[in-house]
């Protein structure tokens, strides 16, 4: 009895101290049915060289990793409570603090085991590894180390936080899914921040890893069709010399940073951009900490500038909070072995309180939960299970468990839960946040995915540092209307303006850098920003300038009617022989013939009335020419060359030369104008060249082929020209000389200054300058050469006799011969 007593007595001191200190099991441990692998990195390896293999010194602690390994703890636990999901089957977990990437494969290799061995592949498994699936990791770099060695067996890999955008490449990741969106949709937020602000000028700063270059590279690849301009790029590392960086981005006057970076290299970057007096910058925080209520308390946060971010939607988990409490509540002993519960050389963690634990960034809190649901929900339908219990007799393999994941499709806190084919997540938004004042990330805006795509700020909530105005980032200040851009250097945001000249326009929304050339049909002032229609003039036969053109050519035609009939009946008198007896009449029919041609000058022209402008007048006027020039030429051979030059005379009368000068020049001329108008006939031209706001129609002229009947012309009236000054000095009742050399003075008189006109003005007047130069031409020999002989014919009979006419020959005789 008394021996009994005795160990009473020792008893109760034992059984009081165990009431007081309870050894839990581990946290990163449960058995179950299934187990799930989770790959948290809760603490941090501390950077050195090593000599030769030692234990993992993982000493810096992440509490937000901390948080999110608790969060698998609970949904499991939640899963194994629950009557739906999975009845009757239990979860276990087997939970590995990867603290480094390139020490933590035993961990993996781990779960990869079967009974604590690894089988070697392509070798049937006699045993199957109740690992079904993997919660983890977290960062890129983390999955793109471990990955290769899950995808071999299909190992469902379901990542709550890397946003690589390349892991959802199936050929080289075909188990990995995650609960995230990728980089690609990350930055797609950030630059429609950038763009809904108007800002050009942006420095893009990221980390040294995959997941910084991947953010890098999508970037800039998703400017390259917009305005913005990548000014500056930083690479951030244990290396990177700040001053120098901030010195590079304060030159290039740069306002607008990007901080695609995770949460332990923004402190860096903020902390040191606050010691270094930072100011007037507006900073674009990336997911990983946007959130970051260290940095939001910061002392002299406020004077780098104004903070904004890209979040994850924080999604209260119900429960979690009981969870955690519950769960801290337990008395530890002092002496438990540490890695009982962090499977690594660590500081065990477990001395946190719980309010420390919940007030931590819960971004990332609900793909965890959404990873371990998902999983649980394929594991629950290839298991088929039903409503009180699974089907036990079906032996599960990890790619049975990646198909039904894949064909996830369920609801859990109001969020509905589907995956595309790449692995990305069918389902998610991000917040766009402000740093306020308070020291409170407050939500502005939201850009949600599903069902379509949704992007909204609220601007009046945001403080700027400029005090109410939106700041501004550009290279340089935006062009006026109606100027284009005009790059200078390599960045096309850095740019010159210069103003659209006339004829042209600018179209910013269209191309900001280029002028636009107006159609033909169209007109611009210089600075424009659109076309206006050109007015297109030409001369209507009702115009009055037209009308008095044509009623001088009908006149014309009439004056050479009744010239001829008054000719034809006195065509015996000395004044119709010499004015060139039956030669008159062929001069008053191709008078008449030319006048043709005034008549389409007029009207909009076609191809036919550009050839009929031309046509008459240079056939017809040329017969009128030769007959003057052979007149001419009689009149001096008769009376000075008769004598010198018998035979010459006499040739030239017996073989009538004067008409075989004119049949030359009438068949030279009609064969040149054949051959011109044959290859490149005059035809209708719309000038669009002198004035910018007008069409001038008119007829175009080939200048090669219209210049042999025009020397041809050239060349009658200098010889004309020649034989009749010759003869100027002949009896004043008798000088047919005088007259027509008068009549070649105003011809060339009228073409001068038609020429000069031509050079001046490029109006559609012209047109009626030109009729009016030919209707003048006609008028010239019309006028001044035979009108006189009408006169003295109609006025003055008594000179029109033929002794009138030998006593003046007889005169000049005598006076030669003195």
């Amino acid at each position: 009895m008394k021996h009994v007593l005795a160990s009473l007595c020792l008893l109760g001191p034992f059984l009081h101290a165990l009431s007081q200190c309870t050894v839990p099991a581990s946290e990163f441990q449960l058995d179950g049915d299934y187990l799930l692998g989770g790959v948290f990195d809760i603490h941090q390896s501390v950077t050195m060289y090593h000599d030769r293999p030692e234990a993992i010194d993982c000493s810096s602690f992440h509490i937000i990793c901390y948080q999110k390994f608790q969060l698998m703890r609970f949904s499991v636990e939640e899963i194994n409570n629950s009557t739906n999901l999975l009845p009757n089957v239990s979860l276990g977990y087997d939970i590995f603090d990867h603290c480094s990437d390139t020490h933590s494969f035993p961990g993996i290799f781990k779960l990869l085991s079967v009974d604590g061995m690894i089988q070697p592949w392509g070798k049937a498994h006699r045993n199957v590894s109740k690992v079904m699936a993997v919660v983890g990791p977290f960062t890129s770099t983390q999955v793109l180390t471990v990955a290769p060695l899950f995808m071999m067996d299909l190992i469902p890999m379901v990542s709550y936080g890397a946003t690589y955008s390349a892991l959802d490449k199936k050929e080289t990741f075909p188990s990995f899914l995650r609960t995230v969106h990728s980089n690609k949709n990350i930055i797609e937020v950030v630059v429609n921040i950038v763009q809904h602000f108007k800002w050009r000028w942006v420095a893009f700063l990221y980390s040294d890893n995959a997941f910084g270059e991947d953010g890098r590279d999508l970037f800039t690849k998703r400017i390259k069709d917009t305005e913005i301009c990548l000014a500056y790029t930083g690479i951030l590392n244990n290396n990177t010399d700040y001053p120098l960086m901030f010195k590079q981005i304060e030159a290039q006057r740069i306002h607008i940073i990007v901080g695609f970076v995770p949460k332990i290299t923004a402190e860096t970057l903020i902390i040191s951009a606050i010691k270094l007096n930072v100011t007037n910058k507006v900073w674009i925080a990336g997911d990983n900490w946007s959130l970051n209520k260290r940095l939001r308390k910061e002392k002299g946060i406020q004077n780098i500038g104004t903070v904004l971010g890209v979040s994850q939607p924080v999604v209260t988990i119900p429960g979690f909070s009981d969870f955690i409490y519950s769960s801290k509540n337990q008395t530890h002993c002092k002496n438990a072995e540490q890695n009982a519960f962090c499977n690594q050389v660590c500081n065990y963690c477990s001395s946190l309180s719980a309010e420390e634990i919940l007030t931590v960034d819960p971004s990332y809190n609900f793909p965890v939960y959404s990873a371990v649901y998902a999983i649980a929900h394929a594991l629950h339908n290839t298991l088929r299970c039903g409503v009180d219990e699974c089907n036990g007799n079906i032996t599960v393999h990890p790619y049975m468990v990646l198909a039904e994941l894949k064909k996830s499709n369920f609801t859990l806190l109001n969020q509905r839960i589907k995956f595309y084919e790449n692995g990305d997540p069918e389902f998610g938004s991000y917040y766009i946040v402000f740093w306020n004042h308070s020291g409170d990330a407050e939500k502005i805006g939201s850009y949600r995915f599903h069902p379509s795509v949704h992007f909204y700020i609220n601007n009046t909530n945001i403080q700027w540092y400029t005090e109410g105005e939106v700041p501004t980032s550009l290279c340089s200040p935006e062009c006026d209307v109606g100027f284009a851009k005009e790059e200078d250097g390599i960045h096309k945001c850095c740019f010159n303006c210069q103003i659209c000249s006339n004829g042209t326009y600018i179209n910013i929304t269209e191309d900001s850098y280029k002028c636009i050339n107006c159609k033909e049909t169209e007109w611009s002032a210089p600075g424009s920003t659109s076309c206006n229609l050109r007015v297109v003039e030409y001369v209507p036969f009702t115009d009055s300038g037209a009308i008095m053109i044509m009623v001088g050519a009908w006149v014309l035609v009439g004056l050479t009617l009744a010239m001829s009939a008054l000719f034809a009946i006195n065509y015996n008198t000395p004044v119709v022989r010499s004015a060139g007896g039956p030669m008159c009449f062929l001069i008053f029919s191709c008078l008449s013939l030319c006048s043709l041609s005034v008549f389409f000058y007029f009207g909009k022209p076609t191809t036919s009335s550009c050839i009929l402008r031309f046509l008459p007048f240079l056939l017809f006027y040329t017969v009128c020419l030769a007959c003057f020039v052979v007149r001419s030429f009689q009149i001096v051979c008769v009376f000075k060359m008769a004598a010198k030059f018998p035979k010459l005379h006499s040739w030239w009368m017996k073989y009538h030369g004067q008409w075989l000068v004119i049949t030359v020049a009438f068949v030279t001329q009609a064969l040149l104008l054949l051959f011109g108008y044959a290859f490149a006939p005059p035809k209708p031209y719309n000038d669009t060249l002198e004035y910018p706001d007008k069409i001038i129609l008119g007829c175009d002229i080939n200048l090669v082929t219209s210049s042999g009947p025009v020397i041809l012309l050239l060349s009658l009236c200098s010889l004309c020209f020649i034989f009749s000054y010759m003869g100027k000095d002949l009896p004043k009742n008798y000088n047919e000389a005088k007259a027509i050399t008068f009549c070649l003075l105003l011809l060339i008189l009228t073409w001068v200054i038609f020429a000069t006109e031509y050079l001046l003005y490029h109006g559609k007047y012209i047109q009626t300058l030109n009729a009016l130069a030919v209707l003048s031409s006609l008028y010239s020999f019309l006028l001044w050469y035979f009108f006189p002989k009408c006169y003295i014919i109609i006025f003055q009979p008594h000179r029109n006799t033929n002794e009138y006419f030998q006593g003046l020959i007889q005169n000049y005789t005598k006076t030669i011969s003195q």
